[in-house]
């Protein structure tokens, strides 16, 4: 067979009715957990002005912008993150908010990377903010959030670990060996970039700084370097019982210029992907692209749809809840109307409006066919129940398909019926 003409661009992706399906259980958990913890959700561009992410994004970012003269003349970006994005929305509007401020959006970013496991060159983001705190209780905020999100995907302690980090221990680290100022970013992002480098690029890099990778090690290895904003956030999540999940990495310090402070990444406790979701404080975003207008201290974090998808699938439990609200709600219908007596036709029609303006999804064949691929039709819709109209009416037969039990019922009470059969948490759910 002949390749189609066209397909999705590399590193884009279709999404079919169950990608569909698993990005909205991705997206569904994200935001009940980001509202159940009191964050608002916004929204912000796809598109934007170039600069806004040139501006003080360093690191790879700029190499990696989907950019182009729009036909106004003006040199806009898809945005590759939303963080910029947030700190141009509340600069704007910060003095209609009372502070502390808690948002968090979900969006779709774009980077022009190499596409492999975990990451494509289109993606969705979770990202939770909040803005107008300055202390390490903000920064513990946002991990226990960052923790609540794992364990509400199905993972369980010892799955995943938060990374802990403090930028501000590296500028120390930095002032002691005498580096200078405007060489301090290009440092960082030899760090970031430590556990993936080869020994022998790796000695050569920090040779030019007059650094050995022994004396990096040394520094990331000794616990006495830890900050006090670490240990306050340390404190803080062990008074709400989740220390556990969280340990001291100084070799985190994320590849974006923008981090002032705490920086973190969580990762599943078996180092088998990338970082799941990474985060950190960015206290002076808001300010340096506002130009100085606006002064907010901020801290927030941003999860991937790609890796936390292939981590949940990798892991069984969290694999089987994920299949779980698929089977509960990925069908295209609850009820399938089978046509048992193709003279009953206007009845199923009439049986199928009524269902649907219940709230009840509700679908049926839409020209003659036999009822063995009726059935066939109902089970490929994965819906839970069948329901027979046919001579018998206004009797029907509802069926099970998971069970292919069988129960009597009568049109005049349909809606109560098959409302309190859909209700049941333990209705039987197709294999």
């Amino acid at each position: 067979m002949a390749e189609p003409a066209f397909q999705s661009l590399p590193g884009f992706r279709d999404f079919i009715p169950r990608e569909c399906a698993i990005r909205n259980y991705l997206f569904e958990t994200w935001r009940a957990v980001a509202r159940r913890c009191g964050y608002s959700e916004y929204e912000t561009p796809i598109l934007e002005d170039t600069a806004l992410y040139l501006k003080k994004s360093g690191g790879e970012l700029s190499a990696q912008l989907f950019c182009f003269e729009d036909q106004g003349g003006r040199d806009v970006a898809l945005r590759p993150e939303v963080t910029a994005s947030l700190a141009r929305l509340v600069a704007q509007h910060q003095r209609d908010f009372p502070k502390p401020i808690k948002w968090f959006e979900i969006g779709q970013c774009f980077r022009y990377e190499k596409p492999q496991k975990g990451r494509g060159r289109e993606f969705y983001q979770f990202n939770v903010d909040i803005l107008g705190e300055a202390g390490p209780a903000a920064d513990a905020e946002l991990i226990a959030l960052a923790i609540e999100t794992m364990l509400a995907f199905g993972f369980v302690a010892g799955d995943f670990v938060i990374r802990v980090s403090d930028r501000k221990a590296w500028l120390d680290f930095a002032a002691r060996h005498g580096l200078a100022e405007e060489s301090i970013p290009d440092f960082l992002n030899i760090i970031d970039k430590l556990e993936r480098t080869p020994p022998e690029l790796l000695k050569t890099r920090l040779a030019a700084y007059g650094l050995s990778p022994e004396a990096v090690r040394d520094f990331i290895a000794n616990p006495n370097h830890a900050s006090t904003a670490y240990q306050a956030i340390r404190a803080d999540l062990t008074a709400r019982g989740l220390a556990d999940c969280v340990q001291l990495d100084l070799s985190i310090v994320r590849g974006l210029a923008y981090y002032t402070g705490v920086v973190f990444e969580v990762f599943d406790a078996k180092k088998s992907m990338r970082a799941v979701a990474g985060g950190g404080r960015y206290d002076t975003l808001v300010a340096t692209l506002s130009d100085g207008a606006t002064e907010l201290p901020a801290t927030g974090f941003a999860m991937g749809d790609h890796v936390i998808r292939n981590l949940i699938e990798e892991t069984t439990h969290a694999a089987m809840q994920m299949e779980v609200w698929l089977q509960r709600n990925a069908a295209a219908c609850d009820v399938f109307v089978v046509v048992a007596d193709e003279s009953q036709r206007p009845v199923a029609l009439r049986l199928v409006t009524e269902l649907r303006r219940a709230g009840i999804a509700a679908d049926l064949p839409l020209t003659p066919a036999k009822v063995a691929r009726q059935f066939q039709s109902a089970a490929r819709s994965r819906a839970r129940f069948a329901l027979l109209v046919g001579t018998e009416y206004p009797a029907l037969k509802l069926k099970i398909l998971a069970s292919r039990a069988e129960e009597a019922g009568h049109a005049a009470t349909l809606i109560p019926w098959l409302t309190e059969r859909l209700q049941q948490p333990d209705g039987p759910l197709l294999a």
